[in-house]
């Protein structure tokens, strides 16, 4: 464990979260950097990927959790249905061709971009931005249906925090409700996942800690920012993140998926 490789993965742990936070996702940045400086062996990152986040994640979620004034019914809700879309919905998705998923969602993620961007604007039948922090009725059921789904699709690799933005704005409520939405759903998403990794001795020790330890750091340094930009800066910002999101996900879709 060498001092030198110590500082590389408290690097990529730091960049990599606070990008998390800002809703780009974690997962690829590590994944791709972990690979160019060598860090960690291929077959060990996976397990790194789930157990290493799983704190910054924690902590994501605990820090929003208290800042967001956000209805609990619908915060809850919301979180038991992504947690229920991973254990159960996924059995269903297993099985399902991930090229045409993720091309799917990076097309969806694009087009809900430009959508979120007319309510914003008020263009067109949209209406404004969303404020509501809360759902009810059907409004509510849609967005547990979705969340389902979006659980699942995390098992398979697709990522859940930038389509739980678009979900959140386009059911018209505030933007920084999704924060608390998408963090406490793969919070308690991760926790269950990382078990399996540690039984079965499938991750580096080393830059699972690393990367949870620096992490912590970017998750904060990006909270700091984040809760003092104005939203309407905030919402400029994630919309960009989707459009990126959106790309990057048509760009994987051509590639070879490797189990």
């Amino acid at each position: 464990m060498s001092v030198k490789r110590g500082i590389i993965l408290g690097i990529i742990g730091l960049v990599a979260n606070l990008l998390d936070t800002l809703g780009i996702g974690s997962f690829g940045p590590t994944t791709a950097a972990m690979k160019l400086t060598k860090t960690c062996e291929d077959e060990y990152i996976p397990g790194v990927l789930n157990v290493g986040d799983a704190f910054p994640v924690c902590f994501e979620a605990w820090l929003f959790i208290g800042s967001v004034d956000m209805d609990g019914l619908t915060l809850a809700s919301m979180i038991i249905a992504a947690m229920l879309g991973a254990v159960i919905g996924v059995r269903i998705l297993v099985g399902w061709d991930v090229k045409k998923i993720r091309l799917g969602m990076g097309v969806c993620l694009i087009i809900l971009g430009v959508l979120m961007v007319m309510r914003q604007l008020g263009v067109g039948p949209f209406g404004v931005a969303g404020t509501a922090l809360g759902l009810s009725g059907v409004k509510l059921v849609i967005a547990c249906v979705v969340q389902f789904v979006l659980g699942a699709l995390m098992m398979i690799g697709v990522g859940l925090y930038t389509p739980c933005i678009a979900l959140c704005s386009i059911m018209g409520m505030n933007i920084t409700a999704a924060f608390p939405v998408m963090m406490g759903s793969c919070a308690y998403l991760m926790i269950a996942g990382s078990f399996a990794f540690i039984k079965a001795g499938k991750y580096d020790r080393f830059a699972a800690l690393m990367n949870a330890t620096a992490g912590c750091v970017g998750v904060f340094l990006a909270y700091t920012i984040i809760t003092n930009l104005p939203l309407n800066v905030l919402f400029w910002i994630l919309v960009c993140v989707m459009f990126l999101v959106g790309f990057m996900m048509i760009n994987d879709s051509r590639k070879t998926v490797t189990s």
